[in-house]
């Protein structure tokens, strides 16, 4: 039987994942590239899709916190209403900026590694991926839930673009740490073509195949 991932504590989970947050936005703001990508990996960039939504997100954060901080004149009242809309601020441009600096990853090796940010991450071994392909789609389902057919979904903007189907379940840990388990993924790339060719071509040749049937064409489904 295959071992879950053990679930963590909850404090720590938050903990680390604001120490992570502030520090993907400080690798953002100076510009120094993106994070966990070695020599001869493939970042696949998936942010692009939300830019305008979090920008958005971002701007009325600002407009709410001046608005706030003006019309509120009780000491006490005025001091938590900005801490919380600060803290909101810094949430809303954190999460987008993480999201940048931490790309899906298709490595050297022929693994892939699919991110949102500093809030997920799961690592398929290139053993685990039978077959790639593009395969876009509009889920409305939570981030990387599983599906009845065991399928975990990574859309951003409200879209994945490819699909990965895996050789046999794959536990791994949802967001804030509960355990899950998945048969095929569904994720966001900005370029589904070029993500589906990195993964081809970084197959092992002794692997399984990755070719599926439609050679890397997308395929266009407005259901999940």
């Amino acid at each position: 039987m295959t071992a879950r991932p053990a679930p963590r504590r909850l404090p720590h989970t938050l903990l680390a994942t604001h120490s992570a947050l502030a520090a993907d936005l400080l690798r953002w703001v100076l510009r120094r590239g993106p994070h966990g990508v070695g020599d001869g990996d493939v970042p696949v960039a998936y942010a692009p899709a939300q830019s305008a939504t979090m920008y958005g997100l971002f701007g009325a954060a600002v407009v709410e916190t001046t608005a706030l901080a003006l019309l509120i004149p009780w000491p006490l009242a005025h001091a938590l209403t900005l801490a919380v809309d600060l803290w909101g601020c810094f949430l809303v441009l954190a999460l987008h900026a993480s999201c940048v600096v931490r790309p899906h990853v298709v490595g050297a090796d022929g693994s892939l590694r699919l991110r949102h940010g500093a809030l997920l991450d799961v690592r398929l071994p290139a053993a685990a991926v039978a077959a790639v392909r593009a395969d876009r789609r509009y889920p409305d389902g939570g981030l990387a839930v599983p599906a009845a057919d065991g399928t975990a979904d990574l859309a951003v903007g409200g879209t994945t673009t490819v699909r990965v189907e895996l050789t046999g379940p794959l536990p791994y840990a949802r967001p804030l740490g509960r355990a899950a388990e998945a048969r095929a993924f569904r994720f966001h790339a900005e370029d589904a073509a070029a993500a589906v060719a990195a993964l081809r071509a970084a197959a092992p040749r002794t692997g399984p195949a990755r070719d599926g049937t439609d050679d890397g064409a997308e395929r266009i489904h407005t259901e999940p």
